[in-house]
Order: C-alpha cells, then sequence, then structure tokens
C-alpha cells in the first residue's frame, strides 16, 4: 500500500502484537520489500567449548546439538574431528542422530584433517567440511612458515580434496581482518573457483571495529570477481567486546551467514553472542532487511542448558539472556511498564522463552509498582495506608543490598 507516494510502514515492538507480514520484530514493516534470511552457523560446540573450563564429553554435546536443532540453527560446527577421539565420537553421533541443520566439522588446511572430518559425518544426512588457512603475513610468517603463494596453492588443494568428499565446503582466510586486502582477494577467487561455496570472514583476534569490517565485506562483494557463487559468512571474536556489532555490519554490507555461540562463549573474549545477533536483526530487520530462521522462544532454553552443562555462569547484565535482562527497579521504568510495556522494553520476554518481566521491589521503585505489588499479595490498602507502608519500606530498601523481586 502507498500513500502519496511512499510504501505504507508500521511500528511493531517484538513479540508485543500480531505481525501480519513479517517474523516478529521491532522494526519498519515493509509490505513491498523481500528481505533477507541469514544463515545462523552455531560453532557452540567447536570455538565455544575452546573457552577455559568449557570442555564438554560426548553426550553432553549430544544434548547441546538437539536443542540447536530444536533451536532452528542452519549449520552446527559440532567439532574439530581429528583434535581428539572424543571431539570425532561427538561429531559422529551428532551426525547420526541430530536432524534438521547440516552438520559441519572443522579441518585445517591438511589432508589428514579432511579425512578425518569426512569419516566423522559421513552419515549426516547434509554435512560440510569447513577448512582453514592463514592469510595474514604475521600468521604464515611466524606461525605457518608459508609464502602467501604457498599458502594460496595449499588452501585450494585442500579445498579440491574437501569438494571430493562433500558438495558442501566453507574456507576461512584466518586472521583475515591483519591480512593484505588485495591478496585475500586473490585467495578467496582461487578458493571460490576450487569449489568452496561459502567464504567466512574471521576476525580471529577481534581487531576490527565495525566501519572497518563492514568496508572488509563490501570490498570483498566488489573486488572478488566470482564473489556470487559463494555466501559470505563472517566469524568474529569479541576481543575489543564488538563482535555482535561487527557481525551486524558484515550483515549490513552483504555477508550471508553469521558464525556466533550461544552465551558468546569461546577462545579468550569469546565469540559473537547467537541470541544477540538473532534478537537485534529480528528487532531492528528494517535497518538490516534481514532476519534468521531461529525459534527465539528457544533461547532462553538453550542458554540456560548450556550454563548446566559447562559451569559458565552467565553475567547478570548480560543482554537478552542476562539475570537482569528483563528486570526493572526504577520507579519511572516499573510506572511505564504498568501502563504499556512497550515504554521500556523493545523485546518481549515472552520471545525468548521468558514467562513475563520482573519489577524489582528496591529503593529506587516507585508508588506505581509498590501498590501493584501489595494487591498482588491479597493487600486493598488505602491512599493513606499505601503512603504509609511506602514509607516504611523505601527506610527497608535503603538498608538492604538485595532488593526483593516480583514476576
Amino acid at each position: 500500500m502507498k500513500q502519496g507516494g511512499t510504501t505504507e510502514k508500521t511500528f511493531v515492538p517484538v513479540g508485543l502484537r500480531e505481525r501480519p507480514y513479517m517474523n516478529e520484530g521491532f522494526f519498519i514493516l515493509d509490505k513491498e520489500k523481500a528481505m533477507r534470511t541469514i544463515k545462523i552457523f552455531d560453532t557452540t560446540l567447536r570455538d565455544g567449548e575452546q573457552s577455559p573450563g568449557c570442555s564438554m564429553n560426548v553426550e553432553e554435546k549430544v544434548t547441546i546439538a538437539k536443542q540447536l536443532a530444536q533451536l532452528g540453527v542452519d549449520i552446527i560446527e559440532a567439532g574439530f574431528a581429528i583434535s581428539s577421539p572424543g571431539d570425532f565420537e561427538a561429531i559422529q553421533r551428532i551426525a547420526r542422530e541430530v536432524e534438521g541443520p547440516v552438520i559441519c566439522s572443522l579441518a585445517r588446511a591438511r589432508a589428514g584433517d579432511i579425512e578425518r572430518a569426512a569419516a566423522a559425518i559421513a552419515d549426516a544426512p547434509r554435512k560440510r567440511i569447513h577448512t582453514f588457512l592463514s592469510t595474514s603475513d604475521i600468521h604464515l610468517e611466524h606461525q605457518f612458515k608459508m609464502t602467501r603463494e604457498e599458502a594460496k596453492a595449499r588452501a585450494v588443494q585442500m579445498v579440491q580434496k574437501a569438494r571430493s568428499y562433500v558438495e558442501d565446503v566453507e574456507f576461512s582466510p584466518m586472521d583475515a581482518t591483519r591480512s593484505d586486502a588485495g591478496y585475500l582477494y586473490t585467495v578467496l577467487e582461487a578458493v571460490i573457483d576450487a569449489g568452496a561455496g561459502t567464504i567466512n570472514i574471521p576476525d580471529t583476534v577481534g581487531f576490527a571495529t565495525p566501519e572497518e569490517f563492514g568496508a572488509l565485506i563490501k570490498g570483498i562483494r566488489e573486488n572478488v570477481r566470482n564473489i556470487q557463487r559463494a555466501v559470505i559468512s563472517v566469524h568474529c571474536h569479541n576481543d575489543l567486546g564488538l563482535a555482535v556489532a561487527n557481525s551486524l555490519a558484515a550483515v549490513k554490507n552483504g555477508a550471508g551467514q553469521v558464525e556466533c555461540t550461544i552465551n558468546g562463549i569461546g577462545e579468550r573474549a569469546g565469540n559473537a553472542s547467537l541470541e544477540e545477533v538473532v534478537m537485534a536483526l529480528r528487532t531492528k530487520g528494517g535497518v538490516y532487511d534481514a532476519d534468521t530462521r531461529v525459534k527465539t522462544e528457544e533461547i532462553m532454553k538453550t542458554s540456560r542448558l548450556l550454563t548446566r552443562i559447562t559451569g559458565m555462569q552467565v553475567q547478570a547484565n548480560k543482554a537478552i539472556v542476562g539475570a537482569n535482562a528483563f528486570a526493572h527497579e526504577s520507579g519511572i521504568h516499573q510506572d511505564g511498564l504498568l501502563k504499556e510495556k512497550s515504554t521500556y522494553e523493545i523485546i518481549s520476554p515472552e520471545s525468548v522463552g521468558l514467562g513475563q518481566s520482573q519489577l524489582v521491589m528496591g529503593k529506587h521503585s516507585g508508588r506505581h509498582a509498590f501498590r501493584s505489588r501489595l494487591k498482588e499479595m491479597g493487600y486493598d490498602l488505602n491512599d493513606e495506608e499505601v503512603n504509609h507502608a511506602f514509607e516504611r519500606f523505601k527506610k527497608l530498601a535503603d538498608q538492604k543490598k538485595r532488593s526483593m523481586k516480583t514476576i
């Protein structure tokens, strides 16, 4: 529909009311514009498990993988097959028992790695080998002791070898954000010609800013001659706290897959957080013209399952899944929420699998929330009684460090 030549647009908060044209999200609905679907590549069981203290046994990895399938991720990177017998077994079990997502194994650009990966995922109905080799001079010189031409030739050979086992091959030029752009383009062209259907651009050490990373993805789209034959993926680390922002900048510039982990776990400061990427796209889809297939109502269940299995606690103020993500203590906020939830919530707790928001009764709470809580407890007081009780409550709250929560 148009009015005066302009496409009709409507603002709708996430999960708060019906939206006839798109999935839930707090964004502009454009009835004439189709949205891209971004693939979610979950690497909780591979890169996430590399977080110190997050190792999982085979049964635990299978349990997580089944929940990831329930969550609706597109690809599960189930592990690094050659790294250990346990990782091989876990990938093999997941390939046999988990239905829905593509099952992927990581492999260095070495023949033995690729052979082991292929064996681990052999029974998966949908399977992928993900192979990688650095392209930055600092890695090639100091770690791999290879020239640029040697690295490029190795990458092509190993992509070809992977394609001899599976049709779905992903290649990552490790440390891409510190690589020479011109050299990076030639490597990407070569591996696409060799059969790589997904080109993953890793910010391996979390070095990039959103402006830089977005420009890198744009440069790849504009300068890699055969890029239309591959999906551009991104894999961002959080060393500067920018993993999610960088991933979103990449989507804005044409990336079609984001690699991420539940709760943002992973090497060092972690990976891009799956729940933050997904809900940012769901909430701001009009900005990115993109969404995912993730069933967001399964987010909290998945987060808590991972916490229970790994023992890695989520900080209280973590976006989406932290204990305080939907908790409100300020009297101003509480008053607004009691009148209309969208005043202070851009995402409904129900949309990520929670029951309701929490009104936390503490020193910053106001009379509106206090009266509401009294009624929930069965007390129907007049104004004078409420004021007297409220004054006593405030004195008590000033003396307590822990607030009192109500659902």
